[in-house]
């Protein structure tokens, strides 16, 4: 896998649907050797830390060849960084990677958290509220990481898995459960069980299972 592009942006504030919104969404890349740092990447700023970034969520990497679908089943060229992401990631297939696989890039080393769910901000990226679903439906998600060690990455650099969780949980898995099949209870048991699931998804799960066993929800 090989980066093509890391890309940063700081909040901005944008009109949408009759209201006035922060957003981060906006990036663009860089060039040159760019600072890990634990919650982010040097030049890059959260708009609504509650919902996107803190230590599971500090890098978000796209595929390019799912930016290039986009591109095709949109009928049009796509902006550099158009989701929002960080890194730009030649070969990253997601349903392959696990929640706690361990990659490196330059003089980092990341740890593959989660997916990136739909929000409202795709829509105010793309300039269509019916992105939202239209992403989700599409289930090509991205993936999050922590940053397990501070470092430099840029540019060509490849991402390298060093490391394979034995649990082999892939982190497509909390999407999937989350958006669709909601009443998979054992893909549930065994994300909430994972010792290195980010532990806001762990409270939604066992939340979700004892809802199931009190017979109060799907």
């Amino acid at each position: 896998m090989k980066i093509e592009a890391v890309s940063v942006g700081t909040p901005r504030v944008v009109r949408w649907r009759g209201k006035e919104v922060a957003t981060s969404i906006f990036k663009a890349p860089v060039d040159g050797p760019v600072a890990v740092r634990r919650l982010n990447l040097d030049g890059d700023r959260q708009a609504d830390p509650g919902v996107h970034g803190g230590e599971y969520k500090a890098i978000y990497a796209y595929a390019a060849e799912d930016a290039e679908w986009w591109s095709a089943a949109l009928g049009r060229p796509l902006e550099p960084a158009n989701f929002g992401e960080n890194l730009s990631v030649r070969g990253l297939a997601e349903e392959p990677i696990h929640v706690g696989d361990v990659f490196c890039a330059g003089s980092a080393v990341l740890e593959a958290t989660e997916p990136r769910l739909p929000c409202y901000k795709l829509g105010i990226r793309f300039g269509d509220p019916r992105m939202v679903e239209t992403f989700a439906t599409a289930r090509r998600w991205g993936i999050y990481f922590r940053v397990v060690k501070e470092g430099e990455l840029q540019e060509g650099d490849v991402l390298e898995r060093i490391h394979r969780d034995s649990e082999a949980i892939p982190v497509y898995d909390i999407a999937r459960v989350y958006v669709f099949d909601r009443g998979d209870a054992a893909a549930m048991q065994r994300l909430s069980a994972h010792p290195r699931l980010d532990p806001s998804w762990k409270e939604h799960f066992v939340d979700r299972l004892a809802s199931r066993a009190a017979g109060t929800g799907s």
